[in-house]
């Protein structure tokens, strides 16, 4: 019976303070609606693709320049040759963590104190954010709904910012759509022109981010603490050796 009770362990309980403030679920969106919005999403975002394939020369990296650094006449591109401007969507568009994530702390500590005050430093505040969740690790994402309740919170129900999360791997067809190598995540401002039906579809089919507890940060109501108990298995006494 000892030899029994040494080989499936103990049990004990171990306490740590819980706290409502910690997790924020990301919407929850149906399949088939993740499909239409990915395909309405690269419907908008091809004519940046389009114009960076026609007018924009990869880089190939360091060393094809140096092998490259004398090219011959033919090879070089005309002087004179007439580029058109980028098309009126890449000014609404933002692509990649650090670009978004800057945009979303702006909007969350931006408090403003009169009607009067200038906010042409401030950027357009997003109307869609889309997150290729189904390539990365949680790691890279998981701070998106926080950020965006907390961008979002003196916004109206119906024009907060929405979060998008595409469960399948898009990467590739982002990609595609973008002309870039790697896309982990697009946000769209929202005076973006030609994303009228984009964003019409995506504030029916997805709800704003919730975050309940920071709608009540002013609230003086006391909260008590809250202790969280889990039981966990711990290894035996080791044996004293006389």
């Amino acid at each position: 019976m000892s030899t029994q009770t040494q080989q499936t362990g103990r049990k004990r309980l171990v306490h740590h303070l819980d706290t409502p403030f910690s997790t924020v679920s990301w919407p929850e969106i149906s399949p088939d609606d993740q499909d239409t919005i990915l395909e309405l999403l690269c419907n908008l975002l091809s004519p940046i693709g389009q114009h960076r394939r026609d007018y924009i020369k990869p880089s190939k990296g360091k060393r094809a320049a140096k092998r490259k650094a004398n090219p011959k006449d033919d090879e070089r591109p005309p002087a004179n040759a007439p580029v058109p401007p980028k098309p009126e969507i890449c000014a609404k568009v933002d692509v990649g963590f650090n670009s978004i994530t800057k945009n979303l702390e702006e909007h969350s500590h931006a408090v403003p104190k009169s009607n009067t005050e200038p906010t042409d430093a401030l950027s357009q505040p997003y109307s869609m954010v889309f997150v290729a969740r189904g390539n990365q690790s949680s790691a890279f994402n998981c701070h998106f709904p926080k950020m965006i309740g907390a961008a979002s919170k003196n916004t109206q129900q119906d024009e907060k910012t929405r979060l998008v999360g595409f469960s399948k791997p898009c990467s590739d067809r982002l990609s595609s759509s973008l002309g870039i190598a790697r896309v982990s995540s697009v946000a769209v401002e929202r005076d973006a022109p030609g994303a009228e039906a984009l964003w019409a579809f995506v504030q029916k089919a997805v709800p704003p981010v919730d975050i309940s507890w920071l709608e009540g940060v002013g609230d003086t109501k006391y909260r008590a603490t809250k202790v969280a108990s889990v039981e966990t298995t711990v290894g035996n006494k080791k044996a004293r050796i006389a």
